[in-house]
C-alpha cells in the first residue's frame, strides 16, 4: 500500500462516507471566503497586569468602535459608555447598577437586547461552529438562539423577547449578561501576539501569565526579560541572580515571595550578616555582587561568547579605588564589598554559595514558575512568521556595514535566521535537557547570553552596564551602544534583506518588534521605513511613561489594514467602573490594504486549502473504488 493510500485510509476514519467528505469540503471552502480574524500585537508589558487586563477587555478600543457601529446616534453617549464598562467588567458593573437602579427587570431586558445586538455584530465574520466553541457551554444554546436569525419564525421579536423575559424571571440574567460580555471580549480579538518582555519592572507578571494560560489563541516572541526568567527556572545561577537583582531594584520582591513563593530568607539573613542591615537596597547590592561573580566565571568559561571586556572584577585596584574598563580608569564610588576576595574576586564566599544553592532549589522547584515557563516554551519562540509578517522582540544583529552579524555558538559560526534558530535550539536544551547534563548547562548559559550578550538578538547592545551604573558616578562609563540594526531602521535595502532572509515578500510584509521605547514626546515614531518596520514599544510599563509620554501601543491588523492604537495612562479598574471612563486612545492608520483580506489570504487559509486537496483525493478514492466507504479497503 502506498504512503498516500495509507494516509487516505486514516483520513477515511474521520470522514467515513462520501457525503461527510462533501460536507467538509463545502464547509472549508466557505470558510476561505470569510474576512480574516483580527490580530492584536502587544509588546513590553513588563508586569503591568491591570493595564494589560484592561486593554484585552476593551479590545484595544475595538469594543467602543463596535458599540458606535451598532448603536450610532440611537443611544446616548452615557448609555454607550455604560454598556462598554459593563462589557469590560460585567460582574463588578452589575454590583454597582443594583445599588442605584430602581427597576432591575426593565434594566435587564434593555441591557440583554443591547448585548445580543453587540454579540451578533462581533460574531458576524465567524462560522457558527467557531462562535459556538467560544460560547460558555451552559449558555451555548440560549446564546445561539438569540444571535441567530430564525427565518422560519414569523414574529421573531416576540420569540427573542420571550427567551429574555424567561431568563429574567428565573433569576439567570446576571449569569447570561456575564456570559455575553465575556463572549464579546473573546470575539473582538481573534489572535493575540505578545512580542516579548512580560516580566520585570511591574508588579504582576505572574498574574499576566495566569490570564494567558488558557487564552484562546496566541503566540509569544520571547524578550530578553523573559529569557532571563526562563534561565532562572532552568537553574542557571547567573540568571537567578539577575532576576532577584531586578526585583530588588524595582521594589518587586513581592513578585518572588508572594507571586511565586520563592524563599528569600537565606538571602535576607546573609544581608544582615555580611552588610549589617536589611532592606531592598542591601538585598540589591548583595545579589548584584553575587551576580558579578557568577557572570565573571561564566564569561571565562565561554570564550566563544566574546565578552572578555566584561571581565571587570579583576580590573579593580582596591588601593586606588578605581576600575579599568575598556582601557580607561574610572573612580569607584564605593569599595565596601565585604564578601569580595581581592585575590580571587570571582570566587563566591561559602555563605554566598549557600544562598545561591538555596535560591536555585527554590526556583527549580517552584511549581507555578515552572508552569509559566513551560507555557512560554510551548507558545513562544525567538521569532515567528505569521500571515506574511515577521515578529521578533529586539533586532536582527548587523555589523557596521549593515550585513548580518556572525556569532559563534558551540563550534558553529552563524548569522541571520540560522543564528536565531541555533539560539532557540540551545535555549530549549537549556530547559528540557536532563538535569546535570552538559547540554542543559550549555543551554542555560545561552539563555543568560540572550539576556545580556553583545550579539544577542534580544538584547541588541554592546554591554549591559549594571556594574558601571552601581559603582561609577560618571555616566559616560555606563553608556551602552546599540547594535547597528538601529542605524538601519529607515534603510529600505536593509529591511528588505531581513524580510527576504526569513522567506517573506518585502513588497507586502512587515517587521513588527518592540524592545526600544519610542519617545513620542520627543518626536519618535513607531512607524519606520515607510511602514515596513513597526517598533511598537510605547512604554506600557509605568517606569517608561515619563520617557515616552504615552502608556503603550497596540497594533491591530484586521481584514482592512493595519492601525496603531496609542494608549494614555491607565488609572485603575475601579475608576473605570465608577465613572464609565476608559483609556483615552488615539488611532493611527498605518496601512490600508488594496483589497479586503480573507481567510484565504492567511496561513490558516493555506492549511485549509491543503486539507481540501486531501479530502478531494479521498472523495476520488471513494468514487473510483480504491477505498470503500466506512473505511473498508478493496484494492
Amino acid at each position: 500500500m502506498t504512503l498516500n493510500k495509507k494516509y487516505l485510509t486514516i483520513l477515511a476514519r474521520q470522514y467515513p462516507t462520501e457525503r461527510e467528505v462533501i460536507t467538509e469540503i463545502a464547509n472549508l471552502q466557505a470558510i476561505l471566503s470569510l474576512p480574516k480574524g483580527t490580530e492584536h500585537f502587544l509588546t513590553d508589558i513588563h508586569g503591568e497586569n491591570e493595564q494589560f487586563s484592561h486593554v484585552l477587555r476593551n479590545g484595544s478600543g475595538s469594543i467602543r468602535t463596535k458599540i458606535e457601529e451598532v448603536f450610532g446616534n440611537t443611544e446616548t453617549s452615557s448609555n454607550k459608555r455604560a454598556l462598554a464598562t459593563l462589557i469590560y467588567y460585567p460582574k463588578e458593573k452589575l454590583e454597582r447598577v443594583k445599588l442605584t437602579e430602581p427597576d432591575m427587570n426593565d434594566w435587564y431586558a434593555v441591557t440583554l437586547h443591547r448585548l445580543v445586538a453587540m454579540t451578533r455584530r462581533v460574531s458576524s465574520k465567524y462560522t457558527r461552529s467557531k462562535v459556538r466553541k467560544a460560547m460558555p457551554q451552559d449558555f451555548a444554546y440560549l446564546i445561539e438562539e438569540l444571535i441567530t436569525e430564525k427565518e422560519e419564525i414569523n414574529d421573531k421579536q416576540a420569540y427573542y423577547n420571550e427567551i429574555i423575559q424567561t431568563v429574567i424571571r428565573i433569576g439567570a440574567a446576571d449569569a447570561l449578561i456575564e456570559a455575553l460580555c465575556n463572549l464579546i471580549q473573546r470575539l473582538v480579538i481573534d489572535h493575540l501576539h505578545i512580542i516579548g518582555d512580560i516580566f520585570d519592572r511591574g508588579p504582576g507578571p505572574h498574574i499576566i501569565l495566569d490570564s494567558l494560560l488558557n487564552y484562546h489563541s496566541l503566540d509569544i516572541q520571547w524578550g530578553n526579560h523573559d529569557v532571563v526568567w526562563m534561565g532562572a527556572a532552568a537553574g542557571n545561577k547567573a540568571c537567578i541572580a539577575n532576576v532577584v537583582r531586578l526585583c530588588a531594584r524595582y521594589n518587586n520582591l513581592d513578585v518572588l515571595e508572594e507571586g511565586y513563593g520563592i524563599n528569600l530568607t537565606p538571602l535576607v539573613t546573609f544581608c544582615m550578616q555580611a552588610y549589617g542591615h536589611m532592606d531592598r537596597h542591601a538585598v540589591h547590592k548583595a545579589i548584584a555582587v553575587i551576580q558579578f561573580k557568577l557572570e565573571h566565571q561564566l564569561i571565562k568559561e565561554n570564550p566563544e561568547f566574546e565578552m572578555e571586556k566584561r571581565l571587570i572584577l579583576d580590573k579593580i585596584d582596591w588601593n586606588k579605588k578605581t576600575v579599568t574598563i575598556d582601557g580607561r580608569e574610572w573612580q569607584l564610588n564605593s569599595t565596601d564589598l565585604p564578601t569580595m576576595d581581592h585575590e580571587n574576586p570571582e570566587r563566591l564566599s561559602e555563605e554566598e554559595t549557600v544562598v545561591m544553592n538555596r535560591l536555585c532549589y527554590s526556583f527549580t522547584h517552584c511549581q507555578k514558575l515552572q508552569t509559566h515557563v513551560k507555557f512560554l516554551f510551548r507558545k513562544g519562540n525567538l521569532y515567528k512568521v505569521f500571515n506574511g509578517n515577521l515578529l521578533y522582540h529586539g533586532c536582527l544583529p548587523l555589523d557596521k556595514d549593515g550585513k548580518f552579524l556572525s556569532a559563534r555558538i558551540y563550534g558553529k559560526t552563524l548569522s541571520g535566521k540560522a543564528l536565531y534558530d541555533e539560539f532557540e535550539l540551545w535555549a530549549r536544551r537549556g530547559y528540557f535537557s536532563k538535569d546535570g547534563s552538559k547540554e542543559r548547562e550549555k543551554g542555560g548559559n545561552i539563555l543568560w547570553y540572550l539576556w545580556t550578550g553583545p550579539k544577542s538578538p534580544l538584547f541588541g547592545k554592546d554591554k549591559m552596564a549594571t556594574f558601571e551604573n552601581m559603582f561609577i558616578d560618571d555616566r559616560e562609563a555606563s553608556r551602552e551602544h546599540k547594535n547597528h540594526y538601529y542605524d538601519e531602521l529607515e534603510d529600505t535595502g536593509t529591511i528588505d534583506s531581513v524580510l527576504e532572509e526569513f522567506g517573506l515578500d518585502p513588497a507586502t510584509a512587515h517587521i513588527i518588534n518592540g524592545h526600544v521605547p519610542q519617545e513620542v514626546k520627543k518626536g519618535d515614531s513607531p512607524i519606520k521605513c515607510g511602514g515596513k518596520l513597526l517598533i511598537i514599544d510605547g512604554g506600557f510599563s509605568a517606569a517608561y511613561h515619563e520617557k515616552t509620554g504615552i502608556a503603550g501601543y497596540t497594533l491591530v491588523c484586521n481584514s482592512y489594514g493595519l492601525r496603531l492604537v496609542v494608549h494614555e495612562k491607565f488609572t485603575n479598574a475601579e475608576n473605570v467602573i465608577q465613572t464609565d471612563s476608559d483609556i483615552v486612545s488615539e488611532t493611527i492608520q498605518v496601512e490600508k490594504f488594496p483589497r479586503r483580506h480573507y481567510v484565504a489570504d492567511t496561513d490558516r487559509g493555506q492549511e485549509i486549502r491543503e486539507v481540501i486537496s486531501e479530502l478531494e483525493d479521498l472523495l476520488a478514492a471513494y468514487r473510483n473504488g480504491d477505498i470503500f466507504q466506512n473505511n473498508e479497503l478493496v484494492r
